[in-house]
């Protein structure tokens, strides 16, 4: 003889999950703009005709906010990254960026970006 099981409602989350690079930490999440996904990674390797060059026009370590302009249609493009590449990056650094997968690429180096 099997016994009843108990149904327990799921509980309700009242919080918001909150990354860990808000508080100086490395990221936690795979949001846009937070750590960069093995998966996201090998999409954007495995698609090689999506990367376009550009050159950083300017970038904010405090705000993350990262501008970049492109070499094929000059137009600046905004980028928002929380995992600490406009720390490294300097005005006139060539860099990619993968426009389907949104990964900044700065040499070996990937970032995942969000466009804010």
């Amino acid at each position: 003889m099997s016994s009843q099981h108990r149904h327990f409602p799921p509980l309700e989350v009242r919080e918001r999950a909150t990354c860990m690079c808000h508080h100086g930490d490395a990221c936690s999440i795979y949001a846009p703009g937070h750590a960069l996904h093995l998966i996201q990674s090998r999409l954007a390797s495995a698609t090689p005709s999506d990367w376009a060059d550009a050159i950083v026009e300017d970038a904010d370590p405090r705000s993350g906010v990262i501008i970049v302009r492109g070499l094929d249609d000059d137009a600046p493009v905004a980028l928002w990254n929380g995992a600490g590449a406009a720390g490294i990056l300097k005005r006139g650094t060539p860099v990619a960026l993968h426009g389907r997968y949104n990964v900044l690429a700065v040499g070996r180096e990937r970032f995942n970006v969000a466009r804010p």
